[in-house]
């Protein structure tokens, strides 16, 4: 892996020059980030991290800037490399470098053979934890360098795409440490989901396209703690706001909260613009293609690349050409126009700057707390995957309450004996 010849630690960024900037974004992002900074005093006076190899696959951002300068405080020596192609601000992964000595391998609209020789990179820094967005780093781990496995105690994973690909790991039995599924913290989904991709994905949309989201008809597939986000946002702009779906819980959910709910077959024909956040493959295919409205617009806010079939899709056009920044329009033999933006990969991170820092304050709060437990108690966990220790989760809302300046109300004695008792009814 090639070392920028100006840099003191080993690294693969755009250019150091940028800096400058990407430190000044780094600490824009902090002073947002209050429940982080109380972590990162209290990992300075403990080093609960002291010696721990760190390897994180994360998408580089200043908010995950502060979180690994947060764990190289704490005494961790951290590697940093990027969770999706298009995710990295090369300022800030130039900063990481110049600024912090962290080493990153990052590099925004890199190839896919670079993106993995960037994890493969991380994975030389032989971690004892791993810290996962997607669960590709784990991957590698498990199949192309199982050398190192055995030297890792454990890891965390931020979002539901590498919580489901890790569970199905441990459901065979392959997966070989413990895991802290990050995003299944209720101050992880319940507001980094709900309203980070919610707004960051609307953000990212515009940004691209510029797009008047009043009076279209946007069509969300996938209605868990990420669609219902981006619906309350799009409705909110002024949208009328279709859902699809498979879960009948979650569709039925949708129609009480007043959203159109139909088939995608059905959405694809009145759709003028589609967001994807499922989590699966080919939500938008070959029979919905054939059915969009000329002038569509496609976009993703799942983790990876493959909910809408961009192979099947460029078979069927007669041509197709870039005609905005992180915009690619495809010509139809009938000569309909079909936009997909940002590649088909996370338009929040793709055209814009991802979820605002007082949202991933929590976020990376419960990385910061997880990867300390995970060092404390790997030896009692199993190997599988676990929730966020609920005494982790309620200490980041505190926290979180405590810097908002609200307070809230605690039990009495007798509420608490109440509510743990059978014996005094009506």
């Amino acid at each position: 892996m090639a070392t920028n010849a100006t840099a003191t630690v080993a690294c693969d960024v755009k250019d150091l020059a940028l800096a400058d900037i990407g430190k000044r974004r780094i600490e824009w992002a902090f002073q947002s980030m209050p429940v982080l900074q109380t972590i990162r005093k209290q990992f300075i006076k403990t080093q609960p991290l002291a010696d721990v190899r760190i390897a994180a696959c994360l998408h580089v951002t200043s908010e995950t800037a502060n979180l690994m300068v947060t764990l190289r405080d704490g005494g961790a020596a951290v590697v940093l490399c990027a969770s999706n192609p298009l995710s990295t601000q090369d300022d800030v992964a130039a900063s990481l470098v110049r600024d912090y000595n962290i080493p990153v391998f990052a590099i925004k609209g890199e190839s896919n053979d670079i993106y993995y020789s960037h994890i493969l990179a991380a994975l030389d820094h032989r971690p004892q934890v791993t810290m996962d967005d997607g669960a590709d780093l784990v991957t590698l781990l498990h199949t192309k360098r199982q050398d190192l496995v055995g030297g890792v105690l454990a890891g965390t994973e931020e979002t539901t795409t590498g919580v489901i690909r890790l569970k199905a790991m441990a459901k065979q039995g392959v997966l070989k440490y413990p895991i802290i599924a990050v995003n299944d913290a209720f101050t992880k989904h319940l507001f980094d989901n709900r309203y980070g991709t919610g707004q960051s994905t609307l953000d990212g949309i515009v940004r691209a396209t510029n797009v008047l989201l009043a009076g279209s008809t946007l069509v969300i597939a996938g209605y868990g703690w990420c669609g219902k986000g981006a619906a309350m946002r799009a409705r909110g702009m002024g949208a009328n706001v279709v859902v699809t779906e498979v879960d009948p819980i979650k569709a039925l959910e949708a129609v009480m909260d007043g959203f159109r709910v139909m088939s995608m077959a059905d959405a694809a024909a009145i759709g003028d613009i589609f967001i994807t956040v499922t989590g699966n493959k080919n939500v938008i295919a070959r029979d919905h293609f054939e059915r969009l409205k000329n002038g569509a617009i496609l976009s993703n806010s799942g983790h990876f690349n493959v909910e809408i079939d961009l192979e099947t899709l460029a078979r069927l056009a007669s041509s197709r050409r870039p005609t905005r920044e992180f915009v690619e329009e495809y010509v139809m033999r009938d000569g309909r126009r079909i936009y997909v933006l940002g590649e088909g990969r996370l338009i929040n991170l793709a055209a814009a700057e991802g979820h605002p820092a007082s949202v991933m304050d929590m976020s990376f709060a419960n990385q910061a707390l997880g990867v300390e437990y995970v060092t404390k108690h790997h030896a009692t966990l199993e190997k599988k995957v676990y929730s966020v220790p609920e005494e982790i989760d309620k200490s980041v809302a505190r926290l979180k309450l405590e810097a908002m300046s609200i307070k809230i109300d605690r039990l009495t004695p007798e509420q608490e004996q109440y509510l743990a008792s059978w014996s005094e009814g009506t």
